[in-house]
Parts: structure tokens; C-alpha cells; sequence
């Protein structure tokens, strides 16, 4: 695991990977509820934050801010590690404990975490054992074609691998590309989520 996290892209390219994602998931799903990745560019003053659950209990949240970017996943299937998030760096310390990340009254439960200050030119990463396996994988992947194969397994659907480009391209989107992902969703329909996501248009 910590291998893989260390081939996630720059921070500019992963805060744009994150954006994508969300918005194609913004148009797959419409009920946000039901949603696998999403982005909230307001989630607070100068912070964005990007988020995975996938229904089974793990999850995943990335902050970007001025300070960097930090990262925590957690596999339910791997016993809590409490001493994964000793190796973060101090300026990180208010998402290390952030609320908004636990389901329960604590610090949030934490298998891997990764860290990088606008300065790092590597990724740093702390894990259990098997701490983030099945949590990172499509992220650090980065192509269309991966998510394209991914929706063909989760959704259980066929969609248009030009209207995945077009979005992980962050071009605005159109009529056609959401018809591309799904015909029954409305391109106004979408505006909220294009405004949360801070997706161009």
C-alpha cells in the first residue's frame, strides 16, 4: 500500500482526478447519498475536501489547503491502527483528529493515511498491514478507462469512454456527455453539484 500511494500524482493533478470523479459520480448517482466519490470545494475557508465511501464501511477523505494535502483511509476489515497516524507531520494535526471524519465519538479510525506539503516533492504514507487495500486504487490509476471499467462493475452499466474523457479532461460539460453517462439526468439538474464540486462551466 504504501508503494501505491506513493505513484499518486502531484497535488494539483490529484485535487483535478478528485473533481472528475465526483462529477461523473454527481451524474451517475444522482442521490448524493447513494455516491461513491465526492468534492465539496466549500467545505471551509481556504479547504477542500474529497471523499470515498463505499457503502461497506470503508471510506477514505482527502483535505487540500494551504498547508498541503492529508489523507486517511480506513478498511473495515483491518483492525483500527492507532499508531498510523503518529508519522503525519504537525501542520496536519487538525485533520489528523477532524470529526467530520469519524462515525462515532473519538478521532476517526484510521488504517492509512498520506501526507504532502506544497514543498515534498514524494508523497509520505503510513499504513497497517493491508491498511488500504481495495480504497486507492482507481484513484492512483487516473485513466477514463480505469473508471470506465470500474462503473461497469459497480453500476452494473455501460457508459460512453468519450463522456468519461471529457470529464476527467474537466471540459464543461454538455447535453450529450450526460447523456454519454446517463440519459436520465438533466444537465440543469446538475448545477448544485457542479457549484459544490467546483467543476468548470
Amino acid at each position: 500500500m504504501n508503494e501505491l500511494l506513493r505513484h499518486l500524482p502531484d497535488i494539483p493533478i490529484l485535487r483535478n482526478r478528485c473533481r472528475a470523479m465526483a462529477m461523473l459520480d454527481a451524474v451517475l448517482s444522482p442521490q448524493w447519498e447513494n455516491r461513491y466519490y465526492s468534492f465539496n470545494s466549500r467545505w471551509g475557508e481556504g479547504e477542500e475536501m474529497a471523499s470515498m465511501c463505499n457503502g461497506s464501511g470503508d471510506d477514505w477523505f482527502i483535505v487540500f489547503s494551504a498547508v498541503g494535502v492529508y489523507g486517511r483511509g480506513f478498511n473495515h476489515e483491518t483492525p483500527d491502527a492507532p499508531q498510523v497516524p503518529d508519522a503525519v507531520p504537525a501542520v496536519f494535526d487538525p485533520y489528523v483528529t477532524e470529526p467530520a471524519f469519524a462515525d462515532h465519538d473519538g478521532p476517526p479510525l484510521v488504517t492509512v493515511c498520506f501526507w504532502r506539503e506544497p514543498h515534498d516533492a514524494d508523497w509520505g504514507v503510513s499504513a497497517g498491514e493491508r491498511g488500504g487495500q481495495g480504497l486507492f486504487e482507481l484513484l492512483v490509476d487516473g485513466t477514463p478507462e480505469g473508471y470506465q471499467e470500474w462503473v461497469k462493475d459497480y453500476y452494473e452499466v455501460e457508459v460512453s469512454l468519450a463522456a468519461v474523457q471529457h470529464v476527467y479532461a474537466l471540459l464543461p460539460l454538455t447535453p450529450a456527455v450526460v447523456a454519454g453517462l446517463n440519459p436520465d439526468v438533466d444537465l440543469r439538474d446538475l448545477e448544485p453539484d457542479i457549484v459544490e464540486i467546483g467543476y468548470p462551466h
